[in-house]
């Protein structure tokens, strides 16, 4: 049976290997699985994550954050990152952490989720679309990081 739950402490070491299967699917680094579990254990403030586990293992995770202002100078959730690992796809835990992510939000008084996808995978896309997320056209994603963060950064 699923279970969708924040991690604990004991769950770090698993959660880590989530992570370390993630960056090697988006072809990245990744710090050693020491470093991640002692990340999870000081998250920033506002940073939260569900996990999907069955009675063996964790098979994936939500990663999401409080943001403000939205709509209405409301509430919301962005859903940074949503993983399931590879044998464990296409079984519904990706549309179950969805929902319950969905559900803290509407429990927590927030508005909306927000989250980004890669507009060239039309299965990822067919899958939000799916669930009833509506691509938001108008929205264009930007990010400042390495150099161009630093140079603002005076």
């Amino acid at each position: 049976m699923l279970e969708i739950r924040l991690p604990v402490a004991a769950d770090h070491p698993a959660l880590a290997d989530l992570f370390i299967e993630m960056q090697a699917h988006y072809q990245v680094p990744c710090p050693s699985r020491d470093d991640l579990t002692q990340t999870f254990a000081r998250l920033p403030s506002g940073a939260e994550m569900l996990i999907a586990c069955d009675a063996k293992e964790c098979l994936g995770f939500a990663a999401f954050g409080t943001i403000f202002p939205g709509p209405g100078i409301r509430s919301g959730f962005f859903l940074k990152e949503l993983f399931v690992t590879k044998p464990a796809r296409g079984k519904g835990i990706g549309r179950a952490l969805i929902e319950a992510v969905a559900a803290l939000a509407v429990a927590r008084g927030h508005q909306r989720v927000d989250w980004t996808a890669d507009r060239n995978n039309q299965q990822l896309v067919d899958f939000y679309r799916g669930i009833g997320a509506v691509v938001q056209e108008e929205k264009v994603f930007f990010r400042l990081s390495g150099e161009a963060l630093r140079n603002r950064a005076k």
